[in-house]
This record gives C-alpha cells, sequence and structure tokens, in this order.
C-alpha cells in the first residue's frame, strides 16, 4: 500500500512539473519558472552530496569543486574556445569527472573528519586557482558568454534562450539523473556501498573492495555535481569562483540532511523547501540570511 501511494505521489509531482509553465503563465508569475528551474539544477547538486553522505557514509564539503568545474567546463568552451552546445557541455563532464578521479583517488584514503577536512582542502586549492586564472577564468569578474543553439535544422532553431525550452532540458536532464540514482542505488554496487557505510571493517572481511567502492561513489557524486554545474552555466550564462567555494558545498549538505539523506528524492525535498523559503523572506525582510543562511 506504502508503495502504491508513493508512486501515486511521485506522478502527481512529476505531472505537476510538466504542467508548470503552463500554470505558472496563466498564474502570470513566469519568474517562478526560473526558480523552478534553479530548484531542479541545485537538487541535483544536493544528490551528489546525498550519493557519498547518505549512502557511502562519506560527508563530504568539496562537492563545490566539482560543480564550478562542469560550470567552468561550459564557459571556457564556448567563451574561450567556441565549442556548440554539445561539445561544451561534454567538455564540462569530462573535466568534472577527471578531477573527480584524480582528487578523490587521494580523499578516499581517509574516513570520518579527516575525509571532510581533505574535501574542504581540495575545494580551496581550485578556489583560488580559479581566481588567480584571470586569463581563462575571468578571476573575480567571473566569464560570461552567449549561448549557442542546441539544435539547429535549417531555420528552425531550438535554444536555451526561450524560458520553457530551458526549464524542459533542465527538467529532462535532472529527472534522467535522478533514474540513474535509482538504478545505482538498486544495483548490487548500491548495496554493497551500503554494506560499506553500515560497517567498512566488516565488509571488507566478507570481500568487498572498500576503497574502490568509495573512490566509484566518489567520482560518481562529481559527476552529478559537474552535470549540475553545467546545467547552471547555461542557466545563467555565467561561471564565477564562487560558486567553487566550500560554502556551497556546506549549503548541499544542509539540504540534503533537511531532505533526509540515504533516500532517493530527499535532496529535492530539502533543496525546494529552503530555496523557496529564501526566496519568499527576501521579499519580505531584508536580513533573511539569518534565518536561511
Amino acid at each position: 500500500m506504502k508503495a502504491r501511494i508513493d508512486r501515486t505521489v511521485l506522478l502527481a509531482v512529476v505531472a505537476l512539473l510538466i504542467v508548470a509553465p503552463w500554470i505558472l503563465q496563466a498564474l502570470e508569475h513566469e519568474f517562478w519558472l526560473d526558480i523552478l528551474a534553479e530548484v531542479l539544477i541545485w537538487s541535483l547538486f544536493a544528490a551528489s552530496v546525498n550519493i557519498l553522505f547518505g549512502y557511502a557514509g562519506l560527508l563530504s564539503f568539496g562537492q563545490a569543486l566539482f560543480f564550478g568545474m562542469g560550470m567552468f567546463g561550459v564557459a571556457i568552451g564556448i567563451a574561450k574556445l567556441g565549442l556548440g552546445f554539445w561539445p561544451a557541455l561534454g567538455l564540462g563532464m569530462a573535466v568534472a569527472v577527471g578531477t573527480a578521479a584524480i582528487t578523490g583517488a587521494l580523499a578516499v584514503r581517509l574516513t570520518w573528519h579527516y575525509f571532510a577536512i581533505i574535501t574542504v582542502v581540495f575545494s580551496l586549492i581550485f578556489y583560488f586557482i580559479a581566481l588567480s586564472a584571470k586569463p581563462l577564468t575571468g578571476g573575480d569578474d567571473g566569464t560570461s558568454f552567449v549561448m549557442p543553439a542546441m539544435l539547429e535544422i535549417g531555420e528552425f532553431e531550438l535554444s536555451l534562450t526561450d524560458q520553457t525550452v530551458q526549464y524542459f532540458f533542465i527538467l529532462a536532464v535532472v529527472a534522467a539523473a535522478y533514474f540513474v540514482k535509482f538504478l545505482i542505488v538498486r544495483s548490487p554496487f548500491g548495496m554493497a556501498l551500503m554494506a560499506v557505510r553500515e560497517n567498512d571493517v566488516r565488509a571488507s572481511l566478507i570481500g568487498l573492495n572498500v576503497y574502490f567502492l568509495r573512490w566509484s561513489a566518489f567520482v560518481i557524486a562529481g559527476a552529478f555535481a559537474g552535470l549540475a554545474g553545467c546545467l547552471f552555466a547555461m542557466f545563467g550564462r555565467y561561471a564565477s569562483a564562487t560558486y567553487m567555494f566550500y560554502h556551497v558545498s556546506g549549503e548541499g549538505v544542509v539540504w540534503t540532511i533537511i531532505g533526509g539523506a540515504g533516500t532517493l528524492f530527499g535532496p529535492v525535498v530539502g533543496t525546494a523547501l529552503l530555496i523557496v523559503v529564501r526566496e519568499e523572506l527576501s521579499n519580505m525582510w531584508e536580513h533573511y540570511p539569518i534565518l536561511v543562511g
């Protein structure tokens, strides 16, 4: 019965997300469509935190590093290298995943607070590199760019400059990512990962490769964060080193914990709740960060 109710709620939410553009247009609240798109992007970022913290038992404050790598990969690819939409997206993902693979090889050798500390260190190192590499990243000013078309067939053009197209593209990508997350969690790999989370010593004694499982989870989480960064760069047509700072990772941790770590859609709930509350409070009280951070 509970599974049937959960499935019904999920289908209702998906249906609501699909018809949201027309509902908001009818209510003359089109600006909320951008906020909804932002919620989807940040919920994907929170999912990367959840993969590590909720399923692998590793608390990372460095996911902003991979978010920033995806963001700058897209921005530099378009603004500096003249790449099209899909090649720039591929570059952003490659940079994020590559960085996660290299840093993860070192980070997952540590556990508990040592792991959290090393992820902060990596995030700070790349943050300061991004600030100092001004010819490439724009330094404090960041890098802005003009979004190329997603698809061109003759005179027909599909571009994220159209608000509705942008929303549905983000929705489709995030939905696909969460489906992949569902498959990972339900797979033998996901079960092994949760066994490591519960007791890594016992997991190693029954033959599980604890290091490889944690490293794989780190890379997968980096890919999710990098994809979120790619989407955010395309959403704002901008990349900034500010988003690589560890406080951004901290927000992802908060969203995950509030929504429910170790649950499939917990990060979505936590992210939506806090971003919507923050948006509403910002319109009512100038000191709203005191309450929501």
